[in-house]
Parts: structure tokens; C-alpha cells; sequence
């Protein structure tokens, strides 16, 4: 079996997604033809087939490079092998991307296929200048670049951009996942490019194992499938939540799990199911078996494990490709719940810019009752919870001490953090800008506030195990950033405190502020920023992890006040302002509300309450201080107790022979 693995696990998996594929599209009708403008069986069935391709494509390209970063060892031939893999699974993704993309301009236009100059005009046209086309456009063209990097790039620190430029391709896929402006665009978006990329990661890391093969003897087999197993794991739980998430949006009540998609639902989620028994139990049980002692008398049961470890794999794969295949089916099938951009629910105007039905009324009490979650935010908040009290489990059982109070703020911050982009203020900060410029405060000061003390740079250094054969875990590649050049320039104190202050001005009046109000992506990106800059410019003033340079106490309380000040003109500056900063948006929502008096009120906030955090800093700056002076006192007490305050007595003997000195003068 382990010899004909590399043949049989790939052929498994294509023949089942491809099995499984068009079984959902004869039982949903994703392959029907069409009442008006049909493209022709060829198209309708090359659509779904080219997507499944690409879906495999990026599977092998991600999973490769995720695999190579994370498990592989660049001193071994498997790395190199890896980013074989990787380039030729992106080079499969950049032809069926372009397939996919002619295939939909069949589709959606019903023009017949043909090698004429007026063929080739309009879909020129379609992939440049609709929406649709570019996004398939767009894949091709990072898939490409992608394939020529895996070639070009064999540095292992270079190798994360790539691999964050192979995932960058399945955005425009997410993008068009769901209509915008149709009611839940920004949650499916989330779900979707979550779901999308830990599903490339989980298949195509375990698709790489297996292409590897005969380069993972015994010793170095269970070890790599132990590092990809904890990957495993958390993209199962990202794809299971995600999954949940972007159905309920497409499937809307219980009810309609008996339509034709929900029962396509039903059997993906089982086929996901079995593959999360199948990676929790069975393999994680036989790489304990296989990572046992080999004794003189256990080579018949060791070959036994193999086989049976193989036998898994190879039905694992069985069970991706169903899953796969039927996700491919999926995305041609009919949903019960419309994803109309025009639907029945954009009645207001403020429905109309957001495509989301209105709120209740924004009472102080709907800010804690009301939620709409962001599936990202909530991930990031609960495994950064997660690993945090794992490490802190860990040095507690080897008998080291971690503070309490780190381990409470740093839970307390992210609780803040998951509340702030999913509960009531997330609901109304499409509508409101005070609530919006509330969340800003919030993210930008009070959670890096509590976030930094918890040090978690420090407990990943001293609680994740280092490696020994080349490869970089999770403590390999914090330590890589944190000491990294760029590192060195941002963490500056007087850096920090400018990107702290500066972004405040660049952001609100400039095109950012508008992008992260109408794209997603936008949005998501001023949530990292504002908590990103917080950070950094709070630990260049009370942090614990280590830095390159920290400025002394005095200054730190100069530069705190300073930036403080510049940040309170900012607040009065907006709280004063008679103009409308995005007036075709807030100023036309309809809503009942003033506007500008609103904008005035979030101005009050960033210069009132955005203050407070700075009393916390001043604070904790002003106590570091004096235990400072206290703890240097003490040293010096000590080395004077044992050198017998040499360096006294030679200070007052230096006095007297200058004294005596004087005296032979005078």
C-alpha cells in the first residue's frame, strides 16, 4: 500500500469529487438548462468541473507552502519537493481559473464559444470591465505569479509572502460569493474566505504528505504529521464554523433543510464530520503508535501501522473529495434564501448602502443586546484565548511561574476585542458615526491597554518548545519577527507614537475611510490597523515583551502627553467641524438623525473618552517608574553589602588625597 499511496490517494480523491460533483448537480439541477439564453451542456457542465479543478489547484498550492513554512525543514530534500508541489498545483490553478472565467462568460451572457475577433472583444471586455470577469481575472494573473515565485523563491522567510500571496487569490472567489448588497454580503464574505482557505490548507497539506512519501522515512514521518495535524485541527474547527455560518445565510430557517440544496448541505457537513473523527481519533492515534521505540522483535507490527496509517490517508482523501465535489455542486445550485441584491429588504436608504435590514433604535441598553458577529474577529479572540491558557498550563506544569494578572488582562482584552466587532457597537457603527468613532477608542487605546501587559510574546518564547531540524514552529517565527529589521522600526518608541497619532489624520481624510465602509475587506483591515498601532505605540510605553529600544521614564511620560495632546486636537478638530466627512454615506441614511451633530458627538468622544486609557498609561507609567528607582536602590544596596561599600570608601579616600593635596599647597 505505502508504495502505490502517491498514485492511488490523488486519483481517489479526483474520481470521488468528480463522482460526487455530478451527482449534486443531476439531484439540485445545477447543470439544468437554462429557460432563456442556455450556453450549451458544454458549459454548464465545464462551469462546476473547472471550479472543482480550481478548488483542488489551491488546495495544493496553499497546503504545499502552509506545509513547507510550518513543517518542513529547508536543510532536507522534502522542502524543495514541497514547493514543487506547490508550484505545479498553481500552475493547475491558473488554467482552470481561466477556464472558469470563460466558462462563466458562456454562462452568464449565453454567447456560443467561437475563435472570431467579436468572441474575443467581448469577453476582453467582460474580464476587464464587470465585476465577475476581473475577480476570475484576478485569480489567474496571482495564480501565475504564484507559480513563477514557487520556481524563483526558496529563502524560508521569503516563502510567508508568497504563501500570504497564494491566499490573497482566493479573495476575489469570496468577493463573488455571495451578491452585494444583498442581505449578510459582509458575514458571507468572512465565512467564505474562511472557509475556502483552512479547506485549501487541510486538503492540500495532507495531499502534500502524501506526494512526499518517500522522503518521510519512520523517524521523520510521524513527526511531520504531528506538526500537520495540530494545522488540521484548527482548520477543522474554521471550516465546520464557517461552513455553519454561510449556510445558515443561504439556507435561512430549519425548515429548508429539506430543499434540494439543504440536503447537499447535509451531506457535505457529514462528509466533514467524518473527516473530523477520522483526524481527532484514528491517525492522532496511530502517530502515537508509530512514534513508539522501534524494537528487535516489532517490525511486523511496525509495517502493520503503516499500512494502516496509509489506508486512512487514502480514505481520508475518499472522503474530501465528496466533500469537495459536493461543494462544486453547491455553488451552481438554486438557494432557498434569495441573494437578490434588490430584494424585499432594501426598502430605506440606509438598507439600500448597507443591505442589511435596520436595527432597533440605538437605546444605550440595544448596545449590549444586540450582535452581529464577525466570524474573523471571534476566531482570532478564541484561539488567541486558547494558546494563550495553553501556555500558561504548560509552564505551570513544569513548575514555572506566570503572573495572574497577565493572564486576566490578556483574556479581558480579547473578550473587549470579540465584543467590539461583534456586539452592539458593530451593529450600529454602519449608521452612526459616534458609534463608529466609539469602537475606534476602544480598539485603538482601551484593548491594547489590556493586551500588552499580558506579554505574550514572552510566554510564547518561554512556553513553546524550540526546533532542532531546521523547520520553524511557532516560537521560531515570533522570535524571527519580533527581532526582524522592520520590527526594529516600528516598535521605536518615536515610530510608534507617529503611527499612533498620524494614522488618526490619514485615515479619516483620506480615500481609507471610505474603502473600509464599502468594501469588507476595508473594513476588516481598519479593525487590524487600529488595534496593530495601539499596540505597538502602548508597549513602546508600559510593554513587557522585549524591544530593541525603550525610551527612559521621563520621556515616556513627554512622549505619552504629547501624543495625547495631538490625538485630543484631533477629537476637537472633528467635534468643531461643520462638514460631513462621508456625507454620501452617513449624511443619507435616512435614518432620523442628525449628521453632523452626530459627527460633533463622536468627535466628543475621541477627545473625552478616548482620554481615559491615557490616565490608565500615565498611571502604570509613573508606577514602573518608581518600582524601577526601588528595584535599582536595592541593587545597589546589595552590591555594596558585598563589596564591603568599597566603592564608597575609595569615593571618600579620593577626597582626602585631594584634600591633603591642598593642604601641602596652602
Amino acid at each position: 500500500m505505502p508504495r502505490s499511496v502517491r498514485v492511488l490517494g490523488p486519483a481517489v480523491l479526483l474520481a470521488v469529487a468528480l463522482l460526487a460533483m455530478f451527482a449534486g448537480l443531476a439531484y439540485g439541477g445545477g447543470a439544468a438548462p437554462l429557460p432563456i439564453q442556455d450556453p450549451g451542456p458544454v458549459a454548464r457542465y465545464g462551469l462546476p468541473v473547472a471550479k472543482l479543478v480550481v478548488n483542488l489547484g489551491a488546495a495544493g498550492m496553499i497546503g504545499a507552502l502552509v506545509l513547507a513554512v510550518w513543517a518542513l525543514s529547508p536543510k532536507r530534500r522534502e522542502f524543495d519537493l514541497a514547493l514543487d508541489v506547490a508550484a505545479a498545483s498553481a500552475a493547475v490553478l491558473t488554467v482552470a481559473s481561466a477556464a472558469t472565467g470563460i466558462f462563466t462568460f458562456l454562462v452568464v451572457t449565453g454567447e456560443p464559444f467561437s475563435f472570431g475577433p467579436a468572441f474575443g472583444q467581448k469577453l476582453g471586455q467582460f474580464v476587464t470591465t464587470i465585476a465577475l470577469g476581473q475577480a476570475w481575472l484576478t485569480t489567474t494573473l496571482v495564480a501565475a505569479a504564484v507559480t513563477v515565485l514557487c520556481f524563483a523563491v526558496r529563502n524560508h522567510t521569503a516563502l510567508v509572502f508568497v504563501t500570504v500571496l497564494a491566499v490573497a487569490s482566493l479573495v476575489p472567489m469570496a468577493q463573488q460569493g455571495h451578491a452585494a448588497g444583498a442581505a449578510g454580503h459582509n458575514a458571507a464574505i468572512a465565512s467564505l474566505g474562511l472557509h475556502l482557505v483552512f479547506a485549501a490548507v487541510w486538503l492540500g497539506g495532507l495531499l502534500t504528505i502524501v506526494l512526499l512519501r518517500r522522503e518521510l522515512d519512520r523517524e521523520r514521518l510521524p513527526i511531520v504529521l504531528a506538526r500537520y495535524s495540530s494545522v488540521a485541527l484548527i482548520a477543522f474547527i474554521v471550516v465546520t464554523l464557517s461552513g455553519y455560518a454561510n449556510a445558515a445565510l443561504r439556507i435561512g430557517t430549519w425548515d429548508e433543510l429539506g430543499t434540494t440544496y439543504g440536503v447537499l448541505v447535509l451531506v457535505k457537513v457529514s462528509a466533514l464530520i467524518a473527516l473530523g473523527l477520522f483526524g481527532a481519533a484514528q491517525r492522532r492515534f496511530l502517530i502515537w503508535r508509530m512514534q513508539r521505540p522501534t524494537s528487535a522483535h516489532g517490525a511486523p507490527a511496525d509495517a502493520s501501522i503503516s499500512r494502516d496509517f496509509w489506508v486512512l490517508v487514502v480514505v481520508e482523501l475518499a472522503f474530501m473529495g465528496l466533500a469537495s465535489g459536493v461543494a462544486a455542486a453547491l455553488a451552481r445550485t438554486a438557494t432557498p434564501v434569495s441573494e437578490d441584491a434588490a430584494g424585499s429588504l432594501a426598502r430605506t436608504p440606509a438598507e439600500i448602502l448597507t443591505g442589511q435590514p435596520l436595527p432597533p433604535w440605538p437605546e444605550w441598553t440595544r448596545y449590549f443586546t444586540e450582535w452581529n458577529p464577525d466570524l474573523l474577529w471571534l476566531l482570532a479572540c478564541g484561539f488567541g484565548i486558547f494558546f494563550y491558557l495553553a501556555g500558561v498550563r504548560r509552564l505551570r506544569r513544569r513548575g514555572d511561574h506566570w503572573p495572574v494578572y497577565r493572564a486576566v488582562l490578556w483574556v479581558a482584552g480579547l473578550l473587549l476585542l470579540a465584543y467590539v466587532t461583534s456586539g452592539g457597537v458593530n451593529v450600529y457603527e454602519q449608521y452612526l458615526f459616534s458609534a463608529h468613532m466609539g469602537a475606534h477608542m476602544v480598539l485603538t487605546m482601551a484593548v491594547p491597554v489590556l493586551l500588552v501587559p499580558g506579554a505574550p510574546v514572552t510566554l510564547a518564547a518561554r512556553a513553546i518548545h524550540p526546533r532542532k531540524d531546521g523547520s520553524r514552529g511557532g516560537r521560531e517565527w515570533i522570535l524571527l519577527a519580533v527581532h526582524s529589521k522592520f520590527a526594529s522600526i516600528i516598535a521605536n518608541p518615536i515610530v510608534a507614537a507617529v503611527l499612533f497619532a498620524g494614522s488618526l489624520w490619514v485615515f479619516y481624510y483620506t480615500p481609507l475611510f471610505r474603502w473600509s465602509m464599502l468594501d469588507h475587506i476595508g473594513h476588516e483591515w481598519m479593525i487590524g490597523h487600529f488595534v496593530i498601532t495601539g499596540y505597538l505605540f502602548v508597549q513602546s510605553l508600559i510593554g513587557i515583551d522585549p524591544v530593541p529600544y525603550r525610551l527612559p521614564y521621563p520621556f515616556r511620560l513627554v512622549l505619552l502627553l504629547g501624543t495625547m495632546a495631538f490625538h485630543a486636537f484631533f477629537g476637537l478638530a472633528i467635534m468643531s467641524g461643520t462638514g460631513l466627512l462621508l456625507a454620501d454615506w452617513y449624511g443619507a441614511m435616512g435614518w432620523g438623525t442628525d449628521a453632523l451633530v452626530d459627527q460633533q458627538l463622536g468627535g466628543g468622544i475621541a477627545w473625552s473618552v478616548g482620554e481615559i486609557p491615557t490616565v490608565a498609561l500615565a498611571i502604570t507609567v509613573a508606577v514602573q517608574w518608581a518600582r524601577s528607582d526601588e528595584k535599582e536602590s536595592k541593587r545597589r544596596d546589595r552590591h555594596a553589602d558585598r563589596t564591603g561599600d568599597a566603592e564608597l570608601e575609595a569615593y571618600n579616600e579620593r577626597l582626602a588625597a585631594i584634600a591633603e593635596q591642598d593642604a601641602h599647597r596652602g
